[in-house]
């Protein structure tokens, strides 16, 4: 196999072993990892007479990837016994590293997360170079999985229980080298690379009898242990927090930390890190962590890397106007501002505009001084059109009536750059009939951002019918270099994104018509895994928009449209100065902003007798009006690709992380495509045809 570690040793006896996989971009802990640790650890114990101190480090931009998920997400239970013995020889090598009697120092190069900062947890002192963009920490929780190459049981013992789980491994932060310094992830932070080895041999000098304090006499672990009077009474706040924290959702991978951290806490090291593989073992056979990691790795992946983006050259952006400078409109230009771009924020008056940079200004507050100031000085506020002559991106974020979007594009396109990007950020509006409103309608194209624009991490960009490939280039372009991920939908009435949580809102809504109790909805919603009842959803969307987007539908579908037993819920409300949040009344009660309870006049608003129905239908109801939807938008080709379904319901409109995807869920279903199809019946004979599954369903061929 081959050799993923180099091995060596200088005249003074110090060894350095360089991490460096001659097939991989970047070092992953897979079986050639393990193979070439054991020699390495083999050799370091044949010479230790030899040597006096080790320095792990990495020939690559990063120190260590982690581990390698290509191989985990195919793990079955089956290969529990194999997978089990791997992990034991992973950490046998790592415990033998660290008790070989000699000083060992991790000189972090790059990032280390996940198994990369577990190899250095192993290492007696962590020193890390201030590189650009690196990042350490354990983003495994977000994968369905838990750091199980000793990461839970060293960061226990390192930070004491209660820090550890709410610090590292719980939260999935990947820490900047300054911050894990402060965190005590790591023991220095240097400038340059030549600091680094040179911090490593300094320390290893000064440190030549160096142990893990665990592996010291006397040893007592931060905080006490779980028999510790003191944290024995915290420990039934443990998962009742960790219920909160996940709102009555059952995830594997954080009950499994969890359990990990406090079983092992109460045992030795090594049982601790036997207690671990266990639990880790237990997650990579499951459903959950697969289907995570397929959509937040490999999806994630797939999407960012322009797999809906044209293979054609064009310019970048360099000066963006944004019309409307309300809150989107804002959020929008700070976005262009802080990605290094020149932005002029135009609105009807220059005192609006100037709200619309106040926003701005807001955003930067906790940035250092000189940064922030940078980011507000590439935004100019304006009323005046001849103030955006030169800019090549124009994003239109005005209110959503079409004849005010086509007059704002009027107005605004014969002073633009010539072949200057034309976008709308409408959330439901068909770009086609936006696109006949301009010159260009080859230039034309949707940029649909989500709010609040500086948190989310998701850009739906719309192609109409005239869309020209370099368009989709620049917008796809335009979106990564906002960090944001952008996946590529066509036009239809609502995309992608607002069509089927429209679906999800309407089920909901529905549920309360047919005289469900509304706590019964919204609890099923989160326990489900959605992050936010549908109820509270819809008093932040507006009630009075959901009635302006359902009367657009109807009018564009005619005789077609369906009328839903939401409609007369929503607009009662409506009817009733009952808009949602920002009217300070809707579903909830509102006070000074802050949501409160649900209104105590809800329950008369269901048209129909009330029924009992079972938990897991209402789950289900809202995962498969998401879902069977967003089937239909693959058939019309609204969705150019499930993977873009899948990353899109995640990113942009809460669908359940566990599922992996809209999808995925059909997919992933017990029984696959076919047992959701049987289920999908079942739910439209109890419940209405809106459940009926279609003909054909991915993944059924």
């Amino acid at each position: 196999m081959t050799a993923t570690i180099a091995y060596h040793r200088d005249p003074d006896g110090v060894v350095t072993l360089t991490l460096d996989d001659p097939g991989q971009s970047a070092n992953t802990m897979n079986r050639a990892y393990a193979a070439s640790m054991t020699a390495v650890v083999d050799r370091l114990v044949a010479e230790k007479d030899a040597v006096t101190g080790v320095i792990v480090t990495s020939a690559k931009q990063t120190f260590f990837a982690g581990g390698d998920l290509p191989e985990m997400i195919k793990v079955t239970s089956a290969d529990a016994p194999a997978v089990t013995a791997l992990l034991d020889t992973v950490k046998g090598d790592l415990r033998r590293l660290e008790t070989l009697g000699r000083p060992v120092v991790a000189a972090i190069n790059g990032s280390a997360l996940g198994g990369g900062l577990e190899i250095a947890l192993a290492c007696h002192h962590r020193i890390a170079l201030d590189a650009g963009g690196s990042r350490l920490g354990f983003p495994e929780v977000t994968l369905g999985l838990l750091p199980g190459a000793g990461g839970v049981t060293r960061t226990v013992r390192m930070m004491g229980l209660a820090k550890a789980l709410t610090t590292v491994l719980l939260t999935g932060r990947q820490f900047r080298p300054a911050d894990a310094l402060a965190a005590g992830l790591v023991d220095a932070v240097v400038a340059t690379p030549e600091e680094l080895i040179a911090g490593a041999r300094a320390w290893i000098a000064a440190h030549p009898d160096a142990a893990q304090p665990w592996d010291t006499p006397g040893y007592r672990m931060p905080g006490g242990t779980p028999t510790s009077p003191s944290l024995a009474a915290q420990l039934p706040a443990f998962p009742a927090n960790l219920r909160k924290q996940l709102k009555g959702n059952r995830m594997p991978a954080p009950e499994a930390i969890l359990a990990a951290a406090v079983e092992g806490a109460q045992v030795d090291v090594d049982t601790a890190l036997t207690v671990e593989t266990r639990h880790l073992v237990t997650l990579l056979t499951g459903q959950v962590a697969k289907n995570m990691i397929g959509a937040f790795f490999f999806d994630l992946k797939t999407v960012n890397g322009g797999a809906g983006r044209p293979a054609v050259e064009v310019a970048p952006t360099t000066r963006v106007a944004v019309l409307g400078a309300g809150m989107m409109g804002a959020g929008i230009a700070y976005a262009c501002a802080r990605a290094g771009l020149d932005v002029v924020l135009k609105d009807v008056t220059e005192e609006a505009a100037a709200r619309g940079r106040a926003h701005a200004e807001k955003l930067v507050g906790r940035l250092p001084a000189e940064k922030a100031a940078a980011i507000l000085a590439r935004i100019t506020a304006t009323a005046d059109v001849a103030a955006l002559a030169g800019c090549d991106a124009v994003i239109e974020a005005v209110f959503e009536d079409p004849e005010l979007k086509r007059k704002v594009f009027a107005e605004v396109e014969p002073v633009l750059a010539e072949g200057a990007l034309l976008a709308s950020n409408t959330s439901t509006l068909p770009i086609t009939g936006l696109a006949a409103g301009v010159a260009r309608p080859a230039d034309f194209i949707g940029m649909h951002f989500f709010s609040p624009v500086d948190k989310m991490p998701l850009l739906e960009i719309v192609v109409g019918e005239q869309t020209g490939d370099a368009a989709l280039a620049r917008a796809f372009d335009l979106g990564r270099r906002l960090g944001k991920t952008p996946i590529v939908v066509n036009d239809g009435r609502g995309f992608f994104t607002s069509r089927v949580i429209g679906r999800f809102l309407d089920e909901a809504i529905g549920m309360l018509a047919e005289g469900i109790p509304a706590p019964s909805i919204e609890q099923a919603a989160l326990q489900a895994g959605y992050p936010t009842g549908p109820l509270a959803l819809a008093d932040e969307v507006s009630l009075t928009l959901m009635r302006r987007i359902r009367r657009q539908f109807e009018a564009a579908q005619g005789a077609d449209f369906a009328a839903m037993p939401s409609h007369g819920v929503v607009d009662l409300l409506d009817g009733l100065g009952r808009a949602g949040r920002a009217a300070g009344q809707g579903f909830y009660d509102y006070e000074n902003g802050r949501r409160g309870r649900l209104w105590s006049g809800l329950a008369p608003m269901a048209t129909a007798e009330g029924r009992a129905v079972p938990l897991a239908d209402l789950q289900e109801r809202l995962l498969f009006a998401e879902s069977l939807d967003a089937l239909r938008c693959l058939d019309e080709g609204v969705l150019r690709s499930e993977t873009d379904g899948d990353i899109g319901s995640l990113l942009g409109i809460g669908f359940p992380a566990w599922t992996g995807g809209v999808l995925r869920y059909v997919r992933q279903y017990p029984g696959g495509p076919a047992g959701f199809a049987a289920r999908a019946s079942e739910l439209a004979k109890l419940y209405g045809d809106r459940f009926t599954p279609p003909a054909r369903l991915p993944g059924s061929e």
